[in-house]
């Protein structure tokens, strides 16, 4: 699904510039990306505003990690363009349709917090134990570098059944 979003390309629609793979960075907040596909929307006053898309492979979720990846990328269009995203999509490949995502002030703080906490993470170079869950592990394109059947308990739990198994 990420092939065509993947080469990075514009083109352009009537009013509407399309980027994909588009490079994105936020230096006040020290993080940067790569967004899927931005739409360039011109406004009656010349304006472009940018409407981010990520596209996703499964459904939507019950939690906002996906909104808060888009929403990050929108603080980074708005930092480098010096304008206001009010929205995005989320497209996602199992129902094959966008979902809108309106950046508003508590998504905006989440976004805020979260950026926050993964600094802390690198910071202070200590990973919160993963939580398996074959529903969700099972699928994930990180469970090779996660392990979360073997790691996602204290390392007292693991080296005792680790011991448990010689």
């Amino acid at each position: 699904m990420h092939q065509r979003v993947n080469q990075a390309d514009q083109q352009k629609r009537g009013a509407v510039r399309t980027a994909r793979a588009l490079r994105l960075a936020n230096a006040e907040l020290r993080i940067e990306g790569v967004a899927d596909v931005v739409e360039y929307h011109q406004q009656a006053d010349g304006t472009k505003i940018p409407f981010p898309i990520e596209y996703k492979r499964g459904k939507p979720k019950a939690h906002r990690a996906d909104e808060v990846q888009l929403c990050a990328q929108a603080l980074c269009l708005e930092e480098m363009h010096g304008v206001a995203v009010p929205e995005g999509a989320l497209f996602y490949g199992e129902v094959r349709r966008r979902h809108p995502v309106i950046f508003d002030a508590e998504l905006r703080n989440l976004t805020l917090q979260t950026i926050i906490a993964c600094r802390d993470i690198v910071q202070t170079n200590i990973t919160p134990h993963a939580i398996y869950q074959a529903r969700k592990c099972n699928g994930c394109s990180l469970i090779d570098q996660c392990h979360p059947k073997d790691f996602g308990k204290s390392a007292s739990a693991w080296l005792a059944a680790q011991l448990k198994k010689d």
